[in-house]
């Protein structure tokens, strides 16, 4: 219900602009991010969210990641803190698909991502159910 609540916020408050359908995909690439980051192993939404929580960790922004997931405030991450730990080859593809330049794209992902993560982990906890249902309703909404 919340992480559904974000997507109708963050598409609601875009719909009048230019940015609305940019949201929508920017939103669809942190989904197949999280659902995918799992492909090494476990799926699901633990294992896709922890895996990328993982990744944040190791290039130092486990304070960050520890905000997200936590019950405070989110701290920010920069958009060069992002291209750190995704690297420069997956922020250009990223972006490519996005049809973004890699700042742009950083810049948006710096804003949605946290908010994402924060909802993703009520009560600073991983969930446990499977993401891929989760990946497969936005989906759906982010069509119509």
């Amino acid at each position: 219900m919340g992480l559904l609540d974000i997507v109708g916020g963050m598409l609601g408050g875009q719909a009048g602009g230019s940015q609305g359908g940019g949201q929508a995909e920017l939103l669809n690439l942190i989904v197949g991010m999280l659902a995918g980051a799992g492909q090494g192993g476990q799926g699901g939404a633990a294992g896709g969210l922890g895996a990328l929580l993982q990744q944040f960790q190791a290039a130092g922004l486990g304070e960050q990641v520890n905000s997200w997931v936590g019950t405070g405030q989110n701290l920010p991450v920069s958009p060069e803190q992002l291209q750190g730990a995704f690297g420069a080859d997956q922020m250009s593809q990223m972006a490519a698909k996005m049809g973004l330049s890699t700042g742009d794209l950083g810049a948006q992902l710096s804003q949605m991502l946290p908010q994402v993560v924060d909802q993703l982990t009520p009560g600073g906890q991983l969930p446990q159910g499977d993401l891929g249902d989760l990946g497969g309703l936005l989906g759906s909404l982010l069509k119509r």
